[in-house]
């Protein structure tokens, strides 16, 4: 088939694919506004929490999906002092950290797929890499965050690669108020840190925010310290139907490395760093990333606004390795999301509609001679569309294709360009019988594309992984009356060439370890969340949450067995208590259950033990002034962080991360 009409095929998919959404939306419009047909006993409200989680203005109980909402009062009286912290134990995500900055999974992955299948926006702007590094989530320090929205599940029509296992979208502040605050902080292993933000009106029509904050400290392992700096500033413009902001932002993280450690190392000092490499105390890894980003919203009319972000980020990243290796990577990435929102008002509720184009190109150059450059380019369409008052349902496509232009010294000395595409579905229906009970029920299609370190390392025998595609199905309730929260979900997630490290696949040519990555075997995850939060009185609170993730390989051979690093069982529980009107003590039990460690495929090991980390917070507040004293791991529980499985000729080479133990941190703020 020729270029051109490979390209007219692609064409036609993505037409069929956005007419069959309109179309369908469009006749339940019709029968929506005709109808004069009226529900009794339902009355419309207008929600508290506002999320911008579907790519446009709702609320959480007008989504048929599993958002939960984490806002600043909430940030504030756990006492946490890094987004890690924040979600540690939320809506079931699971944290792998080998030291050097956490990896968040939601849904049953793996540390080493997690980076690439748990999707994180800033803003609803992408801060996954092109490549398989995680992404670099305690860049936005806590006095920047106004919210955080977590979408549970596949949300591959809005927002497409990589949204497979889940949405975090953190939500910055605004410039909307004059004022402004200091913070200082320091604790355990020498850790002492600053952060300040300030913001303020320069017209009627122009306001300003600016934010740094600035982190230093020995960390829990030896050898592991970090420097850690950002800044941030912007601009915005409102005035009647425009909407208008720039933005500039700088972070800087450089930080030593500490090696894997042996089980007996472990046992015998989880602290120690692994000096066996020639180069162990020397390693270390500089992160400095510069961004700008902007954007424009017009509101045609009553009912449409049409809108559009173009963001720049640009990482230079050096270093030295256990082996005194140097490294220096750099990696861009240029994207373009305009979109159109509709909010039509009918007779049976409003119709939501967004579409939009998501375009990016991508570009990743490493020292060691590999190099791509990615250009992505998606449509999509979602259509809310009210049945009645009590009652709609949402549908939508997106059709998406990548190219990747790939050198790889050993792989592809000569380059390659891989073509690929796929697409995703979306139905889901949304029921409100009352204003306290909602039922959902949601299919969405996922996929994502391999990066750049997963194309250039697989078998001689492929060229191009597949891309990994799957379908979420779930099915929730929520009961939301004035004192109590209670969220009930349970789902099934199919993958279908699902894109893993396996250590037993063919090496590449010239590969410097063993192992590859492939297209796995088929896999399936099934599981179930219950999330219940209670406001017992004007001054105690408490809440539970438990997950159950079932993930196992179910063709192959591997078939039956566990995924790896996937704990079965999760949960957290806390209470916080006003003992006056200045004090607040707050604590809270998290729960990981026992795991394969990362790699063990065959579960041929013994799982890693289960553990509880305890944390507590007594905060004091008097007017402008907030004091918090934190304790994390309060039990000082001895717990793997990061494990990596490696058996050769039936001796175990396993590498194992400490947790951090106990730490104390002391933090005082102002605001103006």
């Amino acid at each position: 088939m020729g270029t051109q009409a490979r390209q007219s095929n692609k064409l036609s998919k993505l037409a069929m694919l956005i007419g069959s959404a309109l179309a369908l939306s469009a006749s339940t419009v019709a029968f929506a506004a005709d109808s004069s047909q009226t529900d009794a006993g339902v009355t419309n409200t207008v929600d508290e929490v506002i999320t911008i989680i579907g790519r446009s203005e709702n609320t959480p109980l007008n989504i048929a999906a599993n958002v939960n909402i984490i806002d600043m009062a909430a940030i504030e009286m756990s006492g946490a002092t890094t987004l890690t912290e924040v979600l540690r134990g939320q809506s079931g995500i699971q944290i792998s950290d080998s030291n050097s900055g956490a990896v968040f999974a939601m849904r049953g992955f793996s540390a080493s797929q997690a980076a690439n299948n748990t999707l994180i926006l800033v803003d609803g702007r992408r801060l996954n890499n092109i490549d398989i590094a995680a992404p670099s989530i305690n860049a936005i320090p806590l006095n920047q965050i106004e919210r955080v929205e977590i979408l549970s599940g596949s949300a591959g029509v809005l927002y497409g690669d990589q949204a497979v296992g889940g949405v975090i979208n953190i939500i910055t502040k605004a410039p909307n108020s004059a004022g402004g605050g200091i913070q200082l902080s320091g604790g355990s292993f020498d850790t002492y840190e600053g952060k300040g933000d300030i913001s303020g009106a320069i017209s009627d029509t122009w306001r300003y925010y600016a934010a740094a904050s600035y982190n230093q400290g020995d960390n829990y392992r030896e050898h592991n310290a970090n420097k850690t700096s950002s800044v941030l500033g912007r601009l915005q413009y409102e005035d009647g139907p425009q909407d208008f902001f720039v933005e500039a932002s700088y972070y800087d993280n450089d930080r030593e490395l500490t090696g894997a450690l042996t089980e007996d190392q472990i046992k015998e000092d989880p602290r120690q760093s692994n000096a066996t490499s020639p180069g162990a105390f020397d390693s270390y890894m500089h992160d400095m990333t510069t961004a700008a980003r902007s954007g424009y919203k017009y509101q045609l009319n009553d009912e449409w606004s049409l809108g559009a972000d173009l963001n720049y980020s640009e990482t230079l990243i050096t270093g030295l390795n256990d082996w005194g290796t140097s490294r220096k990577d750099t990696r861009s990435l240029l994207e373009f999301t305009p979109k159109a929102v509709a909010n039509i008002a009918t007779e049976k509720g409003d119709l939501n509609i967004v579409t939009g184009i998501d375009l990016s190109r991508g570009e990743s150059e490493f020292s060691s001679g590999r190099g791509n450059v990615q250009k992505l380019a998606s449509a999509y369409v979602q259509a809310t569309v009210p049945l009645s008052k009590s009652l709609s349902y949402v549908v939508g496509g997106r059709y998406a294709e990548v190219t990747d232009e790939l050198v790889d010294p050993a792989a592809y000395p000569n380059g390659v360009e891989l073509d690929q595409d796929a697409h995703a579905f979306e139905l889901g229906l949304n029921y409100r019988p009352t204003t306290a009970h909602r039922l959902y029920l949601r299919a969405d299609d996922n996929f994502r594309f391999a990066k750049v370190d997963e194309q250039a390392y697989t078998p001689a025998s492929v060229v191009g992984l597949k891309p990994q595609t799957g379908r979420s199905y779930e099915a929730g309730w929520d009961w939301t009356p004035k004192s109590h929260t209670l969220r009930l979900s349970a789902y099934r997630l199919e993958l279908e060439d699902e894109i893993v490290f396996d250590p037993s696949a063919e090496t590449p040519a010239g590969g410097s370890f063993p192992g590859a990555n492939v297209n796995a075997d088929a896999s399936r995850r099934y599981g179930m969340s219950a999330d219940w939060d209670w406001q017992l009185t004007d001054k105690v609170q408490l809440g539970a949450e438990y997950n159950y993730i079932d993930a196992e390989f179910t063709d192959g051979v591997n078939e039956g067995k566990q995924l790896s690093w996937v704990a079965e069982h999760t949960g957290r529980g806390y209470f916080s208590i006003d003992a006056d009107q200045n004090w607040q003590v707050f604590t809270e039990l998290v729960y990981t259950g026992e795991r394969f460690i990362e790699g063990d495929n065959g579960n041929a090991d013994p799982k890693l033990d289960s553990y509880w980390l305890t944390n507590l917070a007594v905060n004091y507040t008097r007017d402008a002034w907030l004091a918090s004293f934190r304790v994390d791991n309060l039990l000082d529980e001895q717990y793997v962080s990061a494990g990596y499985y490696s058996n050769f000729g039936g001796v175990s080479y396993n590498g194992y991360y400490a947790g951090t133990g106990r730490a104390l941190r002391l933090t005082a703020s102002y605001r103006f």
